[in-house]
């Protein structure tokens, strides 16, 4: 049996290093790997697209004419600036989110509700053990980006906060 919080301590550490994964054997012939890369099934790996800066104009254009369309990319624009101003709280696993301690209960939180540091968010169902996801910061919930029950991948972004608010 492995350790739910060696996996996690695992999880951390690759995740502030360089490493792309980790893979551990037991004795018992028990194998856990762990990969900042998603994979395929197969076992053939497809890399991650990387954001890459592009680079700054030599030029300045000229002021077009604003069009709708101009307008629909420049309103798209703004709400990207404003996600991006956004705190994210991600998945630290790989499982099953819940947003609410049991069925038919009341959830953690809501769009809207203004969370402190530590106070739960939902839990994510890994190996059959419930792991709460608490707030690393104070803020209020934006935007909540998954469903009740859906399956949630490591690093998934799961909530954006608004610690300015």
């Amino acid at each position: 049996m492995i350790d739910l919080r060696y996996v996690k301590k695992l999880v951390e550490m690759l995740d502030e290093s360089t490493v792309d994964s980790i893979e551990i054997s037991t004795e018992k012939g028990m194998k856990i790997r762990i990969s900042k890369t998603p994979q395929q099934r197969g076992g053939i790996s497809v890399a991650a697209p990387m954001a890459m800066q592009a680079p700054a104009p030599a030029q300045v254009p000229v002021a077009a004419p604003i069009t709708a369309d101009s307008a629909e990319s420049s309103a798209a624009a703004r709400a990207d600036e404003a996600k991006a101003r956004y705190l994210e709280v991600k998945s630290p696993m790989v499982g099953t989110y819940y947003s609410s301690p049991e069925p038919g209960s009341k959830q953690y939180v809501a769009v809207g509700d203004r969370i402190a540091k530590g106070q739960t968010l939902c839990i994510i169902e890994a190996m059959k053990i419930m792991n709460e996801i608490e707030s690393e910061f104070d803020g209020v919930v934006r935007e909540m980006l998954v469903d009740n029950a859906q399956p949630v991948e490591y690093g998934q972004v799961l909530f954006r906060i608004d610690s300015n608010a």
